[in-house]
């Protein structure tokens, strides 16, 4: 089944209900969001009420509790020693909050390691996710699946190498999940027109199943660029074509697939009409003027 979902708001005053109305008003079965604004450390406790609402709503549109995704804020940096015990406390706070809420997976940028060298930082991020999967303790249910990044200045991620060698040195692996984003994956070198070729060498690093969400984003850089800028889909240099081969693979079949395409003139939300050519399997190359309509 395809489970197909991008990008919502979630707020202080509707929180998961009104989370839930956005996406099922551009068609979704599935979403993703951030507990409060990316960039800040403000946060409003979670209103279970509305949160058992919420759980209403997505029964009645179709949409599964277990394929929603929580993307982790952009503020948290596990490889930067200076503000490692601020992202570490962050963290486990945004873990906690996610379990509030139900939801299974939480997507985080594995950091930048800011000249202290690839090594130095995987073996921070993965010092940080210990300390955090062991300030939550055993109750928890939620899974940090690790982004696959475009490589822009010191990222860590923009190689499956380095989230496999994240991966080997947590101890609790069976939390641990990988997020693939096709404009990060082509922007850092792998080809998405080849997108079996590259399966196949994932595969043989990490096993499949680590696999627990796909980011859909068309990129507007060419294939190696490391410059992370996402386009609308079919509008980018990865294509409309790719794109569907990669949303509807058999092996990818049952993993939510969430768009984070820009919204048109800095105002518009793409998602309706995205989902529908995605249904459709067709492309619209007047969608970004009927969107402006």
């Amino acid at each position: 089944m395809l489970w197909i979902g991008s990008h919502v708001g979630f707020n202080k005053k509707t929180q998961l209900v009104g989370s839930v109305e956005e996406a099922a008003s551009y068609g979704s079965n599935t979403f993703m969001f951030y507990t409060g604004a990316p960039q800040n450390t403000t946060r409003s406790p979670i209103d279970q009420e509305l949160v058992k609402k919420a759980k209403d709503k997505m029964k009645e549109a179709g949409i599964n509790v277990e394929k929603v995704i929580v993307h982790a804020p952009y503020i948290i940096n596990l490889c930067n020693e200076g503000n490692f015990t601020f992202s570490v406390d962050f963290l486990t706070e945004e873990v906690k909050r996610v379990n509030e809420l139900g939801i299974s997976y939480l997507v985080l940028h594995p950091g930048s390691h800011v000249g202290l060298g690839i090594e130095r930082g995987i073996e921070n991020i993965a010092k940080g996710l210990n300390q955090v999967f062991e300030a939550v303790g055993p109750d928890n249910k939620v899974t940090i699946l690790l982004e696959t990044m475009a490589g822009k200045g010191s990222e860590v991620g923009s190689k499956i190498e380095e989230l496999k060698e994240i991966m080997d040195k947590v101890t609790e692996k069976e939390k641990l999940g990988i997020c693939l984003d096709t404009c990060h994956l082509n922007d850092s070198g792998y080809d998405m027109s080849q997108f079996d070729d590259f399966l196949n060498t994932f595969e043989s690093i990490i096993p499949l199943s680590k696999i627990g969400c796909v980011h859909i984003n068309d990129s507007k850089n060419e294939l190696s660029a490391h410059k992370d800028r996402h386009e609308n889909i079919g509008f980018g240099t990865i294509g409309f074509d790719t794109l569907i081969k990669i949303i509807y693979h058999e092996k990818l079949e049952d993993i939510p697939k969430i768009l984070e395409t820009p919204y048109v003139n800095k105002l518009y939300p793409p998602y309706k009409q995205e989902i529908e050519m995605i249904r459709k399997k067709e492309f619209n190359e007047k969608l970004i003027d009927l969107i402006k309509e």
